[in-house]
This record gives C-alpha cells, structure tokens and sequence, in this order.
C-alpha cells in the first residue's frame, strides 16, 4: 500500500481501474435494476444454427461464412509475409511459421514411430487443421463480432416460425386446406409466443441505455386480445373465410409493419412499474453480421469429416483395402461372431469419432461465446477482457488438441493387426 501511494502512476492507474469497474457495473445489466444502466446494450439473437445475413444471388451467405473467409485470408497473409523473402537466418514472420513447422514435425515423427520422417505423410494434414482452428477460433472474438449486425423484422421472424408450425397443423388435420393450415399456424404461434420480446430498433440502431428494456413483447408489436385469436380460430376450423375479417387485417398489417404499437411496463420488482415509449420504432431482432465459424456446427463438422476421410485413405494406402477393410469386416466363420462384432464396433467408431470431433471443437467456442456476450451484459466495457484472453488461450489448446487427435487416429489407422497385437503385449 505503501509503494502505491509514493508511485502516482500506480495511483493513477488503480483510481482508473477502480473507477472503470464502477461505472461498468452502473452501466450493466446490475446498474440497470437501479434505474442506470447507461452502457446497456440488447443482446443479440442466439441462435445454433447460422444466420444469413444476404444472398449472393441465389446463395445465402451465413455470417459464419464470412469469418471463415476472413480466417482464411489472415492464415494466406501469414504465409505470405513469411515466404515473401527467405532469408537462411529467419526472423519475423519466418521465423514463427517455422518453428511451427519444426514442432510438427518433431511431434508427428515422435508419435509416428520416432524415426525421422517417419511421420511425414500426417505432417501437411495436421499442421493445416491446427493453423486453420486457431485462426479462426481467433478472429471469431474480434470486436463487432457478434454485436453489430442487420434486423431480422417480425414478419421475417413470424415466416420462419409458422413454417415449422404448419407441418405440425397438416400433420394433426390432414383434411385442412392450405390456407386453413396457414391461419391456424399463425393464430398457435401468437397464442404461444405473445410474451416473447423483441429489440426495438430507432432506425437501424439501438442506443446505449436502452439494453434489455428495448425489448418489446410481440403483443405490443402486433396488437390481439386472447379471445380474439380463440374466435378465429373457431371460424377457420369451421371452413370460414377471415381473410376480411377486420381483427385477421389488423393483425397481419402490423407483422408487415412490424414496429411497437403502444407503451408497455416492465415490472423490476419495486413498488411501481417504469414505462418505456418506444411507438414508432421498428422491432425485431439484432441478427450478427459476423459470428465466429468455429461456432457454427457446420464448420467443425466439415473439418472434422475431412479428418477423418484422410484417416481412411492413409489406412488403405498403407495396408491396402483387404488389409484396412479387415480391421470393419470380419468372416464370422473363420474368425468367430466375437471378431465380426469387434469389426463392427471398429467401423462404429470411425463414425463416432467424427462426431466427437464435430461437437468437442463446436462445443467448446460457442460456450466461450456465450460467455463473452454474458459478460459484456453484465460488465460493460472491462467484463469480457480477461474472458478474451481465456478465449484465446482455448482457442489454441482446442486447435492443438483436434490436430492431436487426427494424428492419433491417422497412426492407428496405418498401424498393422500385428502392431496392435504388439504393442498390446509390450504393455
């Protein structure tokens, strides 16, 4: 204590931090039960699957997509900035790409069998997935990831569910026409989800202030009563036509329109209910521009299917397909149905094994995201600094155990009955 009141930078620097701490937890979601929080910003919608955010031409490009292009171009940046001037004493950029170089080499000699170059043949595969994973584990926690994004509207919102709805309502009343299928999806959906909120937008922006009170229940964006919805329903199941029916126009004029109708309250808990005006404003919700590819199931699962489809080819190139496929099916009657069964179980494997791989990298990074987007709505502007470094930190130890794992699995697959056999007696 005594050093830090001689030091005035010290002092400086703690009253700063101190001071940053304060304002953060006044201006988060804690300083926001106490009618503050003046940071608080909405958070944005979380979803599994990715989120398109346009079309290029009849493509959809998923915001995932892109930072994986983005990971794909800082990895060709790299390359080029190492391999531009070689020089035999290597510094820079050189020098990192090739002490990564030698690490793998090193280790895929090691696990191979540790004759030099004994592993070569893994070297190029393993290598790629580990710079691959890290860089875009990486560059999925720049800032604005995750954060700044387009408005998904309500009516987009409203289409996307009562398609899922209307495979439910056909299934349960086959004798439904489409239109009938249609409405009563629609009349379930708002029945379901009228207390479901939605970020009201001022423009194409959301104000630091607002955070999660700019949320909007959809019964205030698209105004009903519950009876309302229970005498449309009534009519359609009777064969009737509403698509005239004044409370059916109102209804489907405000999911086009899609913005906030009238004041609503939250109740914080107190005595008194505070009202928040957002009429007028566009409602809907806050869909990323870009979103890390590792937490994107598709991304692990096409890196981890390429893992494992060259795990096979090094099998058959190494023992052929009588003496790879041998390991997957077994004669039961030269063998016995305890072999055959084995087999099957190996072959098994191969699948699950894929699959592990998708979901332990996908798993990982969409976890470290949701934390850091936890953080952020807790503790504006220092919550989420040292969770960064813990994300980087996993980014690389989830890359290198992939890369790990792929090498693992490549050697067994090259390994011979006999070397198993033998290695099992050794230990």
């Amino acid at each position: 204590m005594g050093k830090l009141l001689s030091s005035p930078k010290l002092l400086v620097i703690a009253i700063a931090a101190v001071a940053a701490l304060l304002v953060s937890v006044a201006g988060g979601a804690l300083g926001a039960s106490f009618g503050l929080g003046f940071l608080g910003g909405p958070i944005p919608f979380i979803s599994i699957p990715a989120e398109r955010v346009a079309f290029i031409g009849s493509y959809p490009l998923l915001n995932s997509t892109i930072m994986f292009w983005v990971g794909g171009l800082v990895l060709l940046f790299v390359a080029w900035r190492a391999g531009r001037n070689v020089k035999d004493v290597p510094s820079g950029w050189q020098n990192l790409m090739e002490m990564i170089y030698e690490f793998f080499s090193n280790t895929v000699d090691g696990v191979a069998g540790g004759e030099p170059k004994s592993g070569r043949r893994f070297l190029a595969l393993v290598s790629t997935i580990f710079l691959v994973v890290m860089i875009i584990n990486w560059v999925g926690i720049l800032p604005g990831v995750g954060s700044i994004g387009r408005i998904e509207t309500i009516e987009e919102w409203v289409h996307h569910h009562v398609e899922d709805l209307e495979a439910e309502v056909h299934e349960e009343h086959p004798d439904y026409s489409p239109k009938q299928v249609h409405s009563i999806a629609l009349i379930h959906l708002l029945e379901e989800h009228g207390d479901d909120t939605f970020v009201a937008f001022d423009g194409v922006f959301v104000w630091l202030g607002q955070g999660e009170q700019a949320r909007v229940p959809l019964r205030h964006i698209v105004t009903f009563e519950d009876h309302e919805l229970h005498d449309l329903a009534d009519e359609v199941k009777h064969g009737e036509d509403i698509s005239h029916d004044p409370v059916w126009e109102r209804i489907e004029h405000d999911i086009h329109e899609g913005v906030v109708k009238e004041v609503f309250t939250y109740d914080l808990g107190g005595p008194s209910q505070t009202p928040y005006d957002f009429k007028g404003q566009t409602a809907g919700l806050l869909v990323p521009y870009l979103r890390g590819a590792s937490t994107d199931v598709n991304t692990t699962l096409a890196i981890a299917i390429v893992a494992m489809l060259t795990v096979q080819i090094w099998g058959f190139r190494a023992l052929g397909v009588r003496g790879y496929g041998g390991k997957f099916l077994v004669n039961p009657i030269s063998q016995g149905p305890i072999a055959t069964f084995v087999g099957v179980l190996e072959g098994f494997g191969e699948l699950t094994r894929t699959i592990s791989f998708t979901f332990r990298l996908f798993g990982n990074m969409f976890a470290g995201e949701i934390l850091l987007i936890a953080m952020a709505f807790l503790l504006p502007l220092i919550g989420i600094i040292p969770f960064m470094g813990l994300e980087l930190f996993v980014g690389v130890i989830q890359a290198y155990i992939f890369a790990m794992l792929t090498l693992v699995f490549g050697v067994m697959a090259v390994a011979s009955h006999g070397d198993h056999d033998s290695h099992a007696e050794e230990h």
